[in-house]
């Protein structure tokens, strides 16, 4: 059967004999198993999810292509799957494995004659495996991505003078969770007025008036699968700056956009988007990258970076997301998720984008 654990193992290199997987994503990408603790052992010729006794009665209901082991002591049951398969070189997962998770399993390896390999070659398999989004995979981030904007029109409704931006993170938080939601993709972020210029600003008891820009930057997960979206609105009115910036983030935008299909560099996308902005005059008002990788994590690869010559394939998601801040006065983000195709791309988002006062 071709499984994800399969394709794994057929590009583990010659070098290794078994691969160790300890981030909860990870374990959930290969396994559909989600649980807080546990190790997926990777072998040439089978896979293994080792866990505690807590989730050993549901791994065994649910975790698909691997044989569940529950262990008491990693050592022991790991060890036997060491002396089973004759594994002498093992991949970590670099990017999840802290010093002293290392210094264990290499420990546990050392008793049996086997020893880890401390590269980034592991990693780079599971990013080249999961960097594509299959059918399935695009229509969780969809229903994630319906659920957000549901939640969003609601709050948009029921927007009042007075609320603090704490109210309204908690009201779309509540929506969500309430619409399907297996949780949300972050900690949402509903800002209001000069709030707005900080782009990853926390909700305060800071209380919106007329005259605010609302900036929300919010995301729901379904079956671990994340949307990512931001919109801004004016509360009651919009002064003529406001407008003016708005209309120039807009259209850089809608240039990043215009930049996305297959083949395209990553470089390419932001330099759109930025050159745009710095053109209106807004040079060194846009800090941030024009977009990243969205799947089982709410930051995947790749970056949509300046410095990024990666180049897009068909199915990968990425989000557009271009911005200006004014330090002290406002800020303004417009951000879509979208599925890169051949000819440009497929957009998750419905809501408009056009300045809208609520």
């Amino acid at each position: 059967m071709n499984t994800r654990i399969s394709s794994l193992i057929s590009l583990l290199p010659e070098n290794a004999d078994a691969a160790v997987i300890i981030s909860n994503e990870n374990r959930r990408y290969f396994t559909d198993f989600v649980s807080s603790l546990g190790y997926l052992i990777a072998t040439r010729e089978k896979a293994y999810l080792l866990v505690d006794s807590r989730y050993e009665e549901a791994a065994g209901k649910q975790a698909k292509n691997c044989t569940v082991v529950p262990f008491r002591k990693l050592g022991d049951s790991f060890g036997d799957i060491i002396e089973r398969h004759k594994i002498k070189t093992v991949l970590l997962e670099g990017s999840a494995f802290t010093l002293n998770d290392a210094a264990g399993i290499d420990k546990i390896l050392s008793a049996h004659g086997a020893a880890s390999v401390k590269t980034k070659a592991l990693d780079d398999i599971i990013c080249r495996l999961r960097i594509i989004k299959t059918a399935d995979e695009t229509e969780k981030m969809m229903k994630a991505q319906h659920i957000t904007e549901t939640a969003l029109k609601a709050v948009l409704r029921n927007i009042k003078e007075g609320m603090t931006e704490k109210d309204i993170a908690l009201d779309l938080e509540f929506i969500m969770r309430k619409s399907g939601a297996e949780s949300v993709s972050f900690d949402l972020i509903a800002l209001a007025g000069e709030n707005t210029s900080m782009p990853h600003g926390v909700p305060s008891q800071r209380r919106i008036k007329r005259g605010d820009l609302l900036l929300f930057d919010i995301g729901a997960t379904v079956d671990g699968y994340h949307s990512d979206m931001t919109r801004t609105y004016a509360f009651g009115f919009a002064g003529d700056k406001v407008k003016r910036v708005y209309d120039t983030v807009l259209h850089a935008q809608l240039a990043a956009l215009a930049a996305v299909h297959s083949g395209a560099k990553c470089s390419d996308i932001d330099r759109a988007a930025r050159e745009y902005i710095d053109n209106a005059g807004y040079q060194g008002l846009f800090g941030h990258s024009t977009g990243h990788g969205v799947g089982l994590e709410i930051h995947e690869s790749p970056s949509v970076s300046p410095n990024n010559d990666f180049v897009l394939q068909s199915g990968m998601v990425i989000t557009v997301e271009p911005g200006i801040y004014i330090p002290g006065e406002f800020g303004i983000r417009i951000e879509d998720m979208v599925v890169v195709t051949n000819d440009g791309y497929i957009n998750f988002a419905s809501l408009p984008k056009e300045l809208t006062v609520i």
